[in-house]
């Protein structure tokens, strides 16, 4: 049975779902959208099934309420996913590819029978040419594999026995599956390098031509593209910030192919402020006022019902005062980035880790103070490493576009952490252009362009260095909201109120007592745990259905006022234990 769709606030949504077109920055006029009513069947071999005994609703797991499904797959099994499509007359002009944009973890496309390709990756998109399998009446079959007994692949906080700070596990299709049209030579890819004077488009083919035209607030701006790239410099540039989110359109044609896509004018760098290496957006010291948001929720698990959710949570942050979201641990659809440009919100961007976890070793002893570790033999398995760097690779390649990303992070709390000085180089190689945290919290001591800490419990030992300061985790405190949890026996949390008055006492008191002292004394960034509650862990500042906001805006707007002008009047006072 079918969970009907709706928003937070009980609207109901279209059905099929997701029907927004799922790659904002390379957006062409041909989509068919394949979202919807899918046949299902799971399976111990990897056999093509003759019949199909359920049905499932895609872009949701199986896992989830909205799936239809509501059950995890045994550990290895295989999903097999089918449905017939016809094309439109007129829709194929010259090959059709098809689109997937993440399943979890392993997945292989058959068209009429025919194997297409495969894809290794849970967080990745995935492209599949079906031009030379094609028929007037088609039968898509998707298989996917998943197996959380082996560490290998980037996982996030999925288990198998969830609980606390990890949670119900994914498998299968969990983002848009679509087809679209292109012209035998297409452009398959844009990479976009911009600063606050200039953007380079480049599709990485230096013998494409044609012409990109720009809207910019002075009119249409006209570039050749050369040899592949072209180079826009608009005049007055608009720089992009969260205050300001200012988006400079563009069409991009050459040849039979034409795309719509967008960019934006911002510089990011380390600069010295009275006395202290500061985090500057467009030459001026800027705090990265943030939440954790770790993408989990309650009906959809990995996939809200509806990009709306998307905005919802990014407006529902910016009414707090917070300018920042520290994506924690999983890879969004573009959807959620391309809001986060749209409406002005800074992401720093988790890599997904791999590897085995252990509580003593990752947590407690670190917790305690323990946190000097090296970490060149750390998780040593080389298929695990590859695999780690290689979705590090993909995230960047995938996202590297958005200008909301400010930063990257590539290991927390040492969950699959190995020698981070090479893993930094590899990804600085990558990007030049934003912030890295090495080590989110704890075992630092390769290459990094932050000092990263994550404060919970105890003293607060914060002291400005050589590196900007930044407090990548803290807070937690938890407010239940009876109607509103997952489980109303369990809670998880670092702290407890009784009533909605409590909570905004403790939280803004953390701030006062706490963090804007060490912003007048170095500190880049804060970002409070977290976004909304996730399962047992009911430390969220919205409930995890979506549907109560735990704190009243105007304290919290003020609070950010203050933490603005703590880090633009920065007295450079000599550093104090906080």
């Amino acid at each position: 049975m079918f969970c009907t769709l709706y928003t937070p606030e009980g609207e109901r949504l279209c059905d099929p779902p997701w029907q927004r077109y799922p790659r904002p920055q390379l957006r062409r006029d041909s989509f068919l959208n394949l979202n919807g009513r899918w046949e299902f069947t799971v399976r111990t071999d990897g056999a093509l099934p003759d019949r199909y005994d359920r049905e499932i609703l895609v872009p949701f797991c199986p896992e989830s309420l909205l799936s239809g499904q509501n059950f995890h797959p045994a550990e290895g099994s295989y999903l097999f996913y089918r449905r017939g499509f016809v094309l439109p007359e007129g829709f194929c002009r010259g090959r059709v590819l098809l689109q997937v944009g993440a399943a979890d973890q392993r997945l292989d496309c058959y068209l009429n029978g025919r194997h297409i390709g495969s894809h290794v990756g849970g967080y990745e998109r995935m492209t599949f040419d079906l031009t030379e399998a094609l028929a007037e009446h088609n039968e898509l079959v998707l298989r996917v594999q998943d197996d959380l007994r082996d560490k290998t692949q980037p996982y996030g906080k999925q288990t198998m026995r969830r609980g606390g700070m990890w949670y119900t596990p994914v498998s299968g299709i969990w983002q848009t599956v679509w087809l679209e049209s292109v012209p035998k030579r297409y452009i398959r890819a844009l990479c976009i390098q911009a600063d606050d004077r200039q953007a380079v488009i480049d599709t990485g083919e230096e013998d494409l031509a044609g012409e990109v035209r720009v809207q910019t607030p002075q009119g249409e701006l006209r570039c050749p593209l050369e040899k592949g790239r072209a180079v826009v410099r608009p005049h007055a540039p608009a720089l992009w910030s969260p205050e300001n989110p200012y988006l400079y359109r563009f069409v991009l044609t050459a040849g039979e192919d034409r795309v719509e896509s967008y960019f934006a004018l911002r510089r990011l760098e380390i600069k010295q402020v009275g006395g202290y290496a500061r985090l500057c957006l467009n030459g001026r010291p800027y705090f990265f006022h943030g939440v954790l948001d770790q993408g989990y929720f309650s009906d959809g698990l990995f996939t809200p019902a509806d990009p709306v959710c998307y905005e919802k949570d990014i407006l529902a942050m910016k009414a707090l005062g917070f300018n920042t979201l520290r994506k924690h641990i999983k890879v969004e659809p573009e959807e959620f980035y391309y809001q986060c440009d749209r409406l002005g919100m800074a992401v720093v961007q988790d890599m997904v880790n791999n590897g085995d976890y252990r509580f003593i070793r990752d947590t407690l002893l670190p917790t305690l103070g323990f946190q000097a570790r090296r970490d060149a033999r750390m998780h040593s398995d080389p298929d695990a490493r590859h695999a780690f760097l290689t979705g590090m690779e993909s995230t960047v390649r995938q996202l590297g576009n958005h200008p909301c990303i400010v930063g990257w992070t590539i290991f927390n709390e040492g969950w699959g952490q190995f020698d981070s000085t090479a893993a930094y180089r590899r990804l600085r190689a990558l990007d030049g252009s934003r912030f890295i945290d090495t080590a989110s919290g704890w075992f630092a001591g390769g290459e990094s362009d932050l000092d990263s800490r994550h404060c919970y419990f105890g003293p607060w030992r914060l002291r400005a260095g050589k590196k900007p300061l930044v407090l990548s985790e803290f807070g937690g405190c938890c407010l239940a909201v009876e109607g509103h949890r997952f489980h109303s026996g369990r809670a998880y949390g670092y702290s407890a109120a009784k009533d909605r008055r409590a909570l905004e006492n403790a939280v803004i008191s953390l701030y006062e007592k706490r963090v804007l002292p060490a912003v007048r004394q170095g500190l880049c960034a804060a970002i409070y745990t977290q976004l909304s509650d996730v399962e047992d862990e009911i430390n969220g500042l919205v409930t995890y259905d979506r549907r109560v906001v735990k704190l009243d805006a105007a304290p919290m707007q003020a609070l950010a006022r203050r933490l603005e002008d703590a880090v633009s009047g920065g007295t450079g006072e000599k550093d104090e234990k906080i």
